[in-house]
């Protein structure tokens, strides 16, 4: 029986490094800090299967497209 090999990647094109990028404001930085806390979070908390079928494409597309305000109608 063959190995199948997953290249599933959640965190492609996501900087999660706590250095501050020379083009970055301060305000910027704060809320990358904060977002890369909460899906980091979120990702050891559910664990990788089912942080995959949240983001079967991977996180930066989901924070790509724009949310919805609650109580929003449509």
């Amino acid at each position: 029986m063959a190995k199948t090999t997953d290249n599933y990647s959640a965190f492609n094109d996501i900087n999660l490094s706590n250095a501050r990028s020379e083009n970055e404001s301060y305000k910027d930085y704060k809320k990358r800090l904060k977002q890369n806390e909460q899906i980091l979070k979120l990702y050891n908390t559910v664990g990788r299967d089912v942080f995959k079928e949240m983001f079967p494409n991977g996180v930066q597309e989901a924070l790509k497209t724009p949310t919805e305000k609650l109580g929003e109608a449509k």
